[in-house]
């Protein structure tokens, strides 16, 4: 589970996040709100990206000011924009880095590599340039070069933004098929019609927590004004 306690974060003088208070235990939550109200720094600090400027956020009992490292190796992050996280030529160097860099064993990464082409479609371009990819590619390659290293969470930043419908469905079966616990960030409010929690944050605090129905109506709502 990972949990918030009195959590507030700031940059400056500005407070983005404020006396956060939440435990995440569902398979599948969302997390919607507009530009600036401090979604992509809630996400961050669910794995020690960044860590709180006041309170606690702990997974499985672990602290991420603490035990940062340990954090990450339970819990993936795919960011908005793939290419941030594409840092070798090829897919299939792609890949390996990842698990070299979880202290995946030497000899396993070949084998790992391989079978994580074949499950997510991208076996054709193993040394096809990372950055070449389409970005539905580039997308499928960031979210296997995490499930490869097979955390227990995983948090998505915003996954459907830059794809076209076809990929948008692709991501969207893909999510619905992981057996992690997911936590996604995102404006695309079909994505997460059926997920089992929704939070909406305004202005750096939780203003509606519950079944997307309600949230996303509460969100709604708020954009109506």
């Amino acid at each position: 589970m990972i949990e918030l306690a009195a959590v507030s974060h700031r940059f400056g003088e500005r407070e983005v996040l404020r006396d956060l208070d939440l435990s995440l235990s569902e398979k599948r939550i969302a997390v919607i709100g507009a530009n600036g109200s401090g979604k992509s720094t809630f996400a961050r600090l669910l794995n020690g990206l960044q860590v709180p400027t006041a309170g606690r956020v702990t997974v499985d009992g672990l602290d991420t000011r603490k035990q940062g490292r340990a954090v990450r190796k339970l819990v993936g992050f795919v960011f908005q924009d793939p290419d941030v996280q594409i840092v070798m030529p090829t897919v299939a160097e792609d890949l390996a880095f990842g698990l070299k860099h979880h202290g995946v064993a030497k000899s396993e990464i070949p084998d790992r590599v391989t079978r994580t082409l074949t499950d997510y479609g991208l076996a054709e371009f193993r040394d096809h340039p990372a950055h070449l990819l389409s970005g539905g590619q580039k997308q499928l390659l960031a979210i296997a070069a995490v499930l490869s290293v097979r955390p227990e969470y995983i948090i998505f930043d915003e996954p459907t933004t830059l794809l076209d419908l076809r990929n948008k469905r692709r991501i969207s079966r893909l999510l619905q098929e992981l057996p992690q616990q997911l936590i996604v960030v995102s404006h695309d409010l079909d994505l997460i019609a059926d997920f089992d929690r929704v939070l909406v944050i305004d202005e750096g605090r939780i203003v509606a927590d519950g079944p997307p129905a309600t949230s996303i109506a509460h969100y709604v709502a708020l954009h109506e004004n």
